[in-house]
Order: structure tokens, then sequence, then C-alpha cells
């Protein structure tokens, strides 16, 4: 049908079929009440006008939506990655999507407030605006799952990834290619940028190199990375292990741009393994979040507080892995 064409309705399909809006109705919702004959009738004109019930609606009038609303960053490619994850856990639980972005003038607020009025049954928020008090807020209306940060509410659900696992992931690997002046650069405000630092720092306190922990400070994005990266010329380390995969681009391109060969002179390990980690002329290092695991959980946890059978503890942490490319090798010398 294009585009500037009437959507048909149940009328037209009765008026080309010869009968009434009613037994149309029937047909569609495949009640009783109908004989074959003109059953096969309708559906054959159903079929050729293109008609297709309008399976919200009937929802809606029956008081459920089946819609799972989200809430995601625009500027996080992680964010969209985990979407797709959510779709197909969305999809075999028999719910749908609704998506609803934070952007540069788009706070989380906003976002929220608009899938509250589109009905939505539950909402997922990947971000970290909102304090536990407000999210508590919106969970007395309706569940709300929490991913990639901490809430210690007891009504609000949890999925995050092991961030502090992670960071000790990360400087394991590092050790054991032979560095000891490995720094990080953090996330700045950004939720998970406390859990992530704590674990670099406990696994270079397990190894022995107390003395060589750094941290510099950073943030999600990737200009955030650069300026770190800035920061770090002086005194370059031997590895960086870094908060998110978008910083780690920043902090990439300042090193080439002045001359340092990663992984040459400089190794560097990002988070997350989003599909930016994986270009072939960044290949980077990395700490993968299981995006199916945390998509299924999120979905599972969402459904099972919408039809009131609930399992398990509030909150679910799912462990990274992980993923080495071309950005980490042995130090030079």
């Amino acid at each position: 049908m294009h585009p500037a064409e009437k959507r048909p309705t149940l009328a037209d399909v009765a008026a080309e079929a010869g009968v009434s809006v009613a037994l149309v109705s029937i047909v569609m919702r495949d009640a009783p009440g109908a004989g074959a004959a003109t059953r096969e009738r309708v559906q054959e004109v159903a079929r050729r006008l293109g008609y297709r019930p309008d399976s919200r609606a009937r929802l809606l009038r029956s008081g459920r939506s089946r819609l799972l609303g989200v809430v995601f960053d625009v500027q996080h490619p992680f964010h969209l990655d985990l979407m797709t994850g959510l779709y197909d856990a969305a999809g075999e639980a028999g719910y749908q999507l609704t998506l609803s972005a934070v952007t540069a003038r788009r706070g989380e607020r906003t976002a929220v407030g608009d899938l509250l009025q589109d009905r939505c049954e539950a909402i997922v928020l990947f971000g970290g605006e909102l304090r536990g008090s407000e999210l508590a807020s919106i969970a007395a209306r309706l569940p709300v799952i929490a991913m990639m940060r901490g809430v210690r509410r007891k009504d609000v659900d949890v999925v995050h990834n092991d961030d502090a696992l992670g960071s000790h992931q990360a400087v394991d690997h590092l050790v054991a290619l032979g560095h000891r002046r490995i720094t990080h650069i953090d996330g700045g405000s950004v939720h998970g940028t406390a859990e992530r630092r704590a674990g670099y720092q406990e696994a270079m306190r397990r190894h022995g190199l107390d003395q060589h922990i750094r941290v510099i400070s950073g943030g999600a994005g990737e200009e955030d990375g650069a300026r770190a990266a800035e920061r770090l010329l002086a005194d370059p380390p031997t590895a960086v292990t870094v908060f998110n995969d978008l910083s780690a681009t920043g902090l990439l391109d300042v090193l080439h741009r002045n001359g340092l060969r990663v992984p040459g002179d400089v190794s560097v390990v990002g988070y997350d393994d989003t599909s930016l980690s994986r270009l072939a002329h960044i290949d980077l290092t990395t700490v993968a979040q299981d995006v199916e695991a945390m998509a299924t959980r999120a979905v599972q946890r969402a459904v099972e507080r919408i039809e009131g059978t609930p399992t398990g503890p509030r909150s679910v942490i799912i462990p990274p892995r992980l993923v080495v490319r071309g950005t980490s090798g042995p130090p030079a010398g």
C-alpha cells in the first residue's frame, strides 16, 4: 500500500465482502458465529485489500498494551547494541517495545514522562540521571527495571554487569602480558564509574602494583577519552584501561596523532564490546557485557512483575568476559 493511501478498515472489508462490520469483526477475531464460506470470503477480501487488525487498539480496549517502554541514550553505542537483544527477548515473551530517547536536549525525565503517557506496562531504563527516590516513585505506578546501574530500592528491579569483575579481567590480561605501569581512565560522574575504578584498584593491589595505581578522570564520550589522553602524554604508561569503548576511541586518536604506537608503546583496553570496538581500523581489546543475558533477564523480570509472578532477587548481576583484539600486547623492550 502506498504511504499516501488510506489504511483499509473493517468497514472497507465488510463493504467489499457484502457482509456486516460485526461479521467481519467475528472473522478477524476468529470467534464463533460465521460460516466456513463466509469466513473464507472475508479473509480473502481482507488479504486483497491489505487489511490488518489493529492488535494494539484491541489490547487497549481490554486494559492491556503489552508494551515495554525503553529509555536509552542515542549517544552511547552500547545502548543501541543492547536494544537488539531487548527486541528479541520482548518478541519471544509476546511483548512489543516502545522507545523514548535521551539526547543532548532531551533529558531522562522527559523520556520517562512520554512513556508513562504511552500506557506502557513496564519501563526498562538504561540511563542513570534519575535518583533512586524518583525511580521508586515511578515504580509505585508500574514496574521499573534499571540496567547498568545499582539501585538500593526494594521496589526497583536491577539488571547490570559486574563492573568490578570486568576491570579485574582487564588488569589481569595486561599484567599477564608483562605490564606494570597501568593507568585507568574512569567515567567521571557516569553510573558504573566507581565500580570499574574500584575493580582496577583492587586488581592492581592484588598484583602488588600499588605504586603504579593512577586514575585519570574521564567520562563516557569520545571527547572525554581525548582529553584524558592529553594528560597522559607527559608521562605515558605502558597500558591503559578505559571506562568504555567510546572513550577509548578518543584516547586512541590522540595517541596515534602524537606518534605513539598501539599496542607497541601503549596497550589499550576498553569496556562494553560495542559494535564500534569491532571495526577493523579500531580492533579494540575490550571487556564484553553479555548483551543477550542482560536483555533476556530484564524482559523476564519486567514480565514477571507485570503478571505478578516475580522469582529470585530484585538485583541480577551478569558476569562480563574479556575479548582480546589488536590494541593490547606486551610492553616494548
